[in-house]
């Protein structure tokens, strides 16, 4: 892909944001999409938003799981950016409206207080460099459709790194932790879907250890010159499957002692 289709691209992207209507797939549309195309993509989003006001609050880890890299047949995460309008309190309402087609996952989210950044950064820099650990809902939304409607063909890498990781919003518990205070491996959730419960998981899912997946971030960065600051909250991955949130979903992450998190859809 050229400057010019990445730039393209993200406008339809940010377009389709704004009017609630996908895009077709950017894999079908440019073939020859790369994984550096898609976040040559995901950056000219990032520059507009920046250009209309929006702050960087953090950065999310998705496809951490092997089921999911499986699903996609790949064998690395993938990486999006978290913006201040993506913020909802603890137990707020989503506005009807608001996504095209949410879904959420919990996560274990890392608060940095100091800076993070280096091609060698090890699980002893995160550490050090984390203020603390939450609960967190990470809700999902696609810009891009799921399945071409005349190929079959579904969603690839590159479609969901264009569309920021498919990432929408975050909501982090009021529950704070010291980074060692949990085996982050064996910290898990019952997720209740309008009081059912639809999916459990542990940490362990998370490349078998929440603090990898933010040493893969930090790694990551580093190749385009980019680190995590101080203040922003990562999404350390999830280890359960997304869960469809339609209207009227109520939405309940209970992670046992690491605390709980809540979320509803009007």
């Amino acid at each position: 892909m050229k400057p010019a289709d990445h730039a393209t691209a993200a406008r339809e992207l940010l377009q389709a944001e704004k009017t609630k209507n996908q895009i077709g797939l950017l894999s079908v549309q440019y073939p020859e999409i790369t994984m550096d195309d898609a976040y040559a993509i995901q950056n000219a989003i990032f520059d507009q938003k920046i250009a209309e006001g929006r702050k960087v609050v953090g950065w999310k880890i998705g496809l951490t799981s092997r089921a999911m890299q499986n699903a996609l047949n790949i064998d690395i995460p993938d990486s999006g950016i978290l913006f201040d309008d993506m913020v909802f309190d603890d137990g707020a309402t989503v506005p009807k409206g608001r996504f095209i087609q949410p879904r959420m996952e919990a996560e274990i989210a890392f608060v940095m207080k100091e800076p993070l950044g280096g091609s060698n950064i090890n699980r002893d820099d995160v550490i050090a460099a984390t203020d603390y650990v939450a609960p967190s809902i990470e809700i999902l939304d696609t810009r891009i459709l799921r399945v071409d409607p005349e190929t079959g063909k579904t969603r690839n890498i590159c479609d969901t790194i264009s569309d920021n990781a498919a990432n929408a919003g975050i909501v982090v518990g009021a529950q704070h932790h010291a980074i060692n205070a949990h085996d982050l491996r064996w910290v898990g959730a019952m997720v209740f879907s309008n009081g059912n419960i639809e999916e459990t998981g542990l940490g362990a899912g998370v490349l078998n250890d929440p603090v990898e997946s933010v040493v893969w971030l930090a790694r990551r960065m580093a190749q385009y010159n980019q680190k995590i600051e101080a203040g922003q909250v990562i999404l350390s991955g999830s280890f359960i499957r997304p869960i469809e949130c339609p209207s009227g979903t109520e939405i309940h992450a209970d992670f046992g002692s690491f605390g709980s998190v809540d979320i509803s859809f009007s």
